[in-house]
């Protein structure tokens, strides 16, 4: 039997919906999903294995105009992922303006095999999906148009068959039980920033990373400290609340999300530094894991 095997990246305008996607195709939770856009900061690797096909999949960050070098960072991921892609997934929102993102798309000058995914359909009567299909088909561009809602889960099994098509022959990359390249740290610093995404409005999730700086697994529990990196003494007094409320909100959500993933009990430590500009400056963007 051959054996097909390849990178399939995801690219799309913020919260067109590509975390989601990612998790509903892995069947596991490993990018965080929030209704705020440029919620992905990283490229998030999900593998998926199957008889007779291995495909690595990247949710990248949402394609945006950089004004941090931090966007710049984000922008970086997105552009590393149209250089090693086999297939490219091209996702939009089917409420969203049409003719903005078959442009967007274009300008990523792919040379790779791309299909073109309309996701949130739940959202639209069927004649109006059609009519954007037929659109989506005429631009000609991508060797598949598939209409989805990766929330419900609907037509995913479709897209799989088109992707699976277009995969080049190719023996497997990770071994079988690999479900990603990222490390448990990773996924534990991402859970509490989705929380804060939840749970803050305005500036604050966008002024703020996570670094997790202890990970101990004892007999019965695992043990993890996280700092929450912010840019003004303000945005400090807001995550913690009055006398530590929001603190605590944040640490028990985040804590049961956690032992979730990690299938075992979770001691949660949370503490918040001011890191002025940390979101401009090289040094401190390498040591955030930028």
């Amino acid at each position: 039997m051959m054996h097909k095997a390849g990178f399939v990246n995801i690219f799309g305008k913020p919260n067109a919906g590509k975390s989601t996607l990612l998790n509903a195709i892995i069947g596991e939770k490993l990018a965080i999903i929030s209704p705020k856009v440029q919620t992905t900061r990283h490229r998030i690797t999900g593998v998926l294995t199957e008889p007779g096909y291995q495909i690595v999949f990247s949710d990248t960050p949402g394609i945006i105009d950089p004004k941090y070098k931090l966007h710049e960072k984000m922008m970086g991921a997105v552009k590393s992922a149209l250089e090693d892609a086999d297939v490219a997934l091209l996702i939009m929102d089917a409420k969203d303006n049409l003719e903005e993102n078959l442009e967007l798309f274009s300008s990523l000058k792919l040379k790779v095999p791309t299909i073109l995914v309309i996701n949130k359909m739940d959202n639209l009567l069927q004649e109006d999906v059609d009519a954007l299909v037929k659109k989506c088909q005429e631009w000609g561009k991508a060797k598949a148009v598939v209409p989805i809602s990766a929330k419900q889960g609907k037509n995913v099994k479709d897209l799989m068959a088109a992707i699976v098509n277009l995969l080049p022959e190719a023996n497997p990359f990770y071994p079988e039980d690999t479900l990603t390249d990222k490390s448990t740290r990773f996924f534990v610093a991402e859970m509490i920033r989705e929380k804060i995404f939840q749970l803050f409005e305005e500036e604050i999730p966008y002024h703020t990373t996570v670094i997790v700086t202890q990970f101990q697994e004892k007999d019965t529990l695992t043990k993890i400290t996280a700092e929450i990196i912010v840019t003004r003494e303000s945005q400090k007094a807001i995550i913690l609340g009055e006398k530590g409320k929001s603190i605590r909100e944040l640490g028990t959500r985040a804590r049961q999300d956690i032992e979730k993933f990690i299938e075992r009990k979770v001691f949660l430590e949370l503490f918040v530094k001011v890191r002025g500009k940390w979101r401009d400056n090289d040094l401190f963007l390498k040591e955030y894991g930028y």
